[in-house]
């Protein structure tokens, strides 16, 4: 793995207040979310990775702002006005300097932070979702801008329309995945990503689930959801190869790693409804590994 030194010498990132910024970013992701930074790490090209932890820890505040209610939102909204201004070339801390940055680099991700600040405030005030169609305009407006703030940064030169709706195939069953994983945790906090009419269609309510749901109906709803994300997850390996070459092990890893994730929760079953699956680990970190060593033997090439 290249020395983060180096990385952003390979990123043509020489200011040194610009270096502090992505090194700032850098320390809040690899805090919040090892996995996610040692994947960006051992997978991405160098010139990729200081961008896509700089998208990474712009979303993941964002998304800290709204968790916090009401004040959140309010805060939410003073830090909008100040990205924007950061775009305008006017950065006020770290964290905006370095999307700022990011967005002179890759200018398909000023469209999709602009996006992104308008969705994100729907992913705080969701509570449930009464058909598929709520469901499908839930993943338009606030899964599909979250997403591309750093799928957007391994789009192909050209041809970005096909890359979108491959990242919205994607993405719809990820998202769906999140949701039947996150059922009981869901449900304590008041709301459900399982639709009601597919709890219906198995004799269920959300009632029932936060009462005593019949094992035998749980264990359907998540084989027919489970049979949804795995034909979107089928769907979305067509994104790979739109990819330039060098960002396809970490495609190819983030569509096998929600593989394993669908896997552990259709061997949980019913029991979704009370506690979450436990997280694939071990297969985990052998598909990290597996694409680490491809892409080392790719970029080993003369």
């Amino acid at each position: 793995m290249t020395s983060w030194r180096k990385t952003l010498d390979r990123a043509g990132i020489t200011d040194p207040a610009l270096r502090e910024a992505y090194t700032a970013q850098r320390r809040l992701v690899a805090g919040f979310d090892r996995a996610s930074y040692a994947a960006v790490r051992l997978l991405l090209p160098a010139p990729v990775v200081p961008d896509a932890l700089a998208a990474t820890a712009f979303m993941h505040h964002g998304d800290n702002l709204l968790d916090r209610g009401p004040d959140g939102r309010r805060a939410f909204a003073e830090w909008e006005g100040q990205v924007r201004e950061a775009l305008a070339g006017d950065p006020a801390d770290p964290l905006t300097r370095a999307l700022a940055h990011t967005v002179t680099r890759r200018p398909v991700l000023r469209a999709i932070v602009a996006d992104y600040l308008v969705a994100a405030p729907a992913d705080a005030q969701w509570r449930g979702f009464a058909t598929e169609a709520d469901f499908q305009a839930y993943v338009d407006a606030y899964s599909l801008p979250a997403f591309l703030l750093v799928a957007g940064l391994l789009a192909p030169p050209a041809g970005f329309d096909a890359y979108r709706a491959a990242c919205r195939t994607f993405i719809e069953a990820a998202q769906r995945l999140d949701f039947l994983e996150d059922m009981a945790e869901d449900l304590a906090d008041g709301r459900l990503g399982v639709t009601e009419d597919a709890l219906a269609r198995h004799g269920l309510s959300r009632a029932a689930l936060e009462r005593d749901p019949d094992p035998a109906s749980v264990a359907a709803l998540v084989r027919d959801q489970a049979g949804l994300v795995r034909s979107g997850l089928a769907g979305a390996r067509g994104l790979v190869d739109l990819v330039p070459e060098p960002n396809r092990p970490m495609v190819r890893a983030l569509i096998t790693l929600q593989g394993h994730r669908l896997r552990s929760a259709e061997r949980a079953g019913a029991t979704l409804a009370r506690r979450a699956a436990p997280r694939p680990l071990g297969p985990a970190l052998l598909t990290l590994l597996r694409a680490y060593a491809g892409t080392f033997r790719h970029r080993a090439r003369p």
